[in-house]
């Protein structure tokens, strides 16, 4: 049997990991004051069945490529400082329970964006069976927590694109060169000259502090659209994003970004006539 772990957002079998726990907020911003911050999870157990979980945090980071990404350490770590009660609970059916998440640290911390998080993991396996194989699932959900000191904000920009002709999609790399994790949505339009191809929305992708994002805009989205055509293109759009990000105060920001569609090279492999010698 293979043990499979279910983790924030739950990409894999995401029904399972919702049916067996629930939790609300999934972010928590908040920025110290006097070198403490606080907040409330909730879990909530929409089955009729009792479960037990366990409550623990980790690292995080963003990957360009990945996404949400645990990792060991790294200096934007408030792991060090968190403390929750309870680190295990037990969850009656159709029921809710609180965890009061605190966190410390001391004076000497420098300005920036600390982050964490802090996953609620049911004990009770599941056993999902595809074909001869019996997977054993294990759903865990996360909280992202993010701490700010000082004056901090995200600065998203559209830095440029390319078109990858092996997976007939669009790469858009967007950059955050600002000090605090930012989510950004993007409104776009494909065009060529003055013919609109086609347009979408791209929904909310967080960028770390420093980091970028590749965002991969699927063209073509339908059997009926054709493929680009080697010349030269334009994305036009606006990059938008909330901070902090459960907040009212929104920022635009227009991007104009031009690329090619390179021409194909297709070898064809050419034998030597037989001469029969």
């Amino acid at each position: 049997m293979q043990a499979l772990t279910l983790g924030l957002f739950p990409l894999l079998l995401p029904n399972i990991a919702q049916a067996q726990v629930g939790l609300s907020p999934l972010i928590i911003e908040s920025k110290l004051d006097k070198g403490k911050a606080e907040g409330v999870i909730t879990v909530s157990n929409p089955e009729k069945e009792t479960f037990r979980a366990r409550v623990y945090p980790e690292l995080f980071i963003y990957d360009p490529e990945l996404g949400f990404k645990t990792i060991p350490s790294d200096q934007s770590s408030i792991v060090p400082y968190l403390q929750f009660s309870p680190r295990e609970l037990e969850v009656p059916g159709n029921k809710e329970r609180k965890v009061r998440v605190i966190i410390r640290t001391p004076p000497s911390l420098p300005d920036g964006e600390y982050r964490a998080v802090i996953f609620t993991e049911n004990l009770k396996q599941s056993d999902i069976k595809q074909g001869q194989l019996t997977t054993a699932v294990v759903a865990r959900i996360g909280t992202v927590v993010f701490i700010r000191k000082g004056n901090v904000s995200p600065k998203l920009t559209v830095d440029s694109i390319k078109y990858n002709s092996q997976k007939k999609s669009l790469e858009l790399i967007v950059k955050n060169n600002g000090t605090a994790t930012g989510y950004g949505a993007i409104n776009w339009k494909l065009k060529q000259g003055n013919q609109e191809i086609t347009n979408g929305v791209f929904p909310k992708v967080s960028t770390s502090v420093n980091s970028q994002r590749n965002m991969m805009l699927q063209y073509p989205n339908k059997a009926d659209q054709p493929s680009l055509k080697p010349g030269k293109y334009q994305l036009t759009g606006e990059l938008s994003w909330k901070y902090p990000e459960l907040s009212e105060n929104k920022n635009t920001v227009p991007f104009t970004v031009d690329f090619d569609v390179p021409v194909e090279l297709k070898f064809i492999e050419q034998k030597a006539p037989n001469t029969g010698k």
